[in-house]
């Protein structure tokens, strides 16, 4: 029997976990300590990327002052991409590379810290960064290069890049999502100003809402880091090491918190404690699954997301096919959740009621249906698409849905069980209906 499938600590099992974040600064006004605490490290010069939209918004001012202030030199790139390419991220890192600066600043949403993760790390290695790319889409290259600074500022409450490792991109040739995993990516320090929230479409927040809950959920669905095999050493542990005590702390109030506060945070731009409320909870599941990773709706996603052929979400631009991030999370969430609740029918339950639904009378067979019908009702609070056909699936996409996730090892490998394509085709098919 392998690691895997037994219920505790073995002989062979990791009967430890570690825990990494980002040293975090959270608070109405952390703007303004950005110049300082780059300042602090020695930075003199920085490179700063924001996508076109923020740029002209308040928040980047903000930033731009205390740079000034605190006698940081800026170098400005304003074309970060949403949703980054393999060809968006290579003209972030040729910037990087001519700007000569000694840290990175990045103020935006996961697809600004992500490019901003990237261009650091292809100025930093001078190598293309699909040299670190898991195949089979890359050489899957360990990063062992200590990089520059980097102080990342969200300005959606979702991604929870700024706090982890982790930086995902489009590699349009495969129709495919796919990322960089290292720890030197994480960014050495957060700064979390929930005052950015209140410019945020509400499309923009239930998207990045949504992929807070999915992070929250996978990570406390994930496979338990005692049933994971021990590394040859112990600074080889993952990151994603599986469900463990430290991120089920943050699981379940990042799951009370979205099941309270994301659909006021969506609706009502002046309802500042909602919105405040779903940074913190996205930071919460940020450091939680930068500890113990996600699993089958990410990897999901990925395909989703990159096979997309005429979508594109209200409120995003316009011009090319996309479907956010969060939205593609969420559509594979309902079924795989339903499918997998039977490995641990009492997590799942705890998880339904954490967002609000009825467990008094649920049983262990009926528990995978509750929490899928609590993701549901979720997503139609928010107006998010409730199915794959929704945004043009059918079908006859389902192979290539399912051959554009089976690579999606270092996600798939944290599941509660063995992930075959039979498992998902079944889940595809189901999310084509939605609940």
């Amino acid at each position: 029997m392998s690691c895997r499938h037994l219920a505790a600590v073995a002989a062979g099992c990791d009967p430890c976990f570690t825990v990494d974040a980002s040293r975090v600064t959270f608070g109405g006004g952390a703007l303004a300590e950005v110049g300082p605490r780059l300042r602090a490290h020695g930075v003199a010069r920085v490179a700063v990327f924001v996508d076109p939209r923020v740029h002209g918004l308040p928040w980047f001012a903000e930033v731009a002052a205390s740079l000034a202030a605190a006698g940081v030199d800026a170098a400005v790139y304003a074309d970060v991409a949403v949703e980054p390419t393999d060809a968006s991220i290579a003209d972030a890192v040729a910037f990087a590379r001519q700007a000569r600066a000694d840290g990175v600043l990045s103020l935006g949403g996961g697809s600004t810290i992500d490019t901003a993760k990237l261009a650091n790390l292809g100025a930093a290695t001078g190598h293309d960064v699909r040299r670190y790319v898991a195949a089979p889409w890359g050489e899957g290259q360990p990063l062992t290069a200590a990089l520059p600074v980097h102080v990342a500022c969200p300005t959606t409450a979702g991604t929870g890049s700024e706090v982890t490792g982790i930086a995902i991109f489009d590699l349009r040739a495969h129709h495919v999502k796919t990322g960089v995993a290292s720890p030197r990516l994480r960014p050495t320090e957060a700064v979390i100003d929930p005052r950015v929230t209140a410019t945020l479409p509400a499309s923009v927040v239930a998207a990045a809402g949504l992929d807070v809950l999915c992070h929250a959920l996978e990570s406390y669905t994930a496979r338990p880091h005692t049933q994971r095999p021990a590394p040859p050493t112990p600074t080889a542990r993952p990151m994603s090491q599986g469900a463990n005590r430290w991120s089920d702390v943050g699981c379940r109030e990042a799951l009370r918190l979205c099941g309270r506060f994301l659909p006021r945070a969506t609706h009502d731009a002046d309802d500042a404690e909602a919105r405040a409320e779903m940074m913190w909870a996205a930071t919460l599941a940020g450091i939680a699954f930068g500890n113990a990773g996600v699993h089958v709706p990410h990897a999901m996603a990925y395909a989703i997301a990159g096979g997309v052929r005429d979508y594109v979400a209200v409120g995003y631009p316009p011009g090319a096919p996309l479907v956010p991030h969060g939205f593609a999370v969420a559509l594979g969430a309902p079924a795989a959740f339903d499918a997998l609740a039977a490995t641990a029918p009492a997590r799942f339950r705890e998880a339904a009621g954490l967002l609000g639904a009825a467990i008094a009378d649920v049983g262990d067979a009926e528990a995978g249906a509750c929490l899928a019908d609590a993701v549901a009702g979720v997503m139609r609070a928010v107006a998010a698409p409730g199915s794959l056909r929704a945004i043009g699936y059918d079908d006859g996409d389902v192979p290539a849905l399912v051959e554009g996730t089976l690579p999606q090892q270092r996600l798939l490998g944290n599941a509660p069980v063995e992930v075959t394509g039979a498992l998902l085709d079944g889940l595809f098919r189901a999310a084509l209906g939605g609940r």
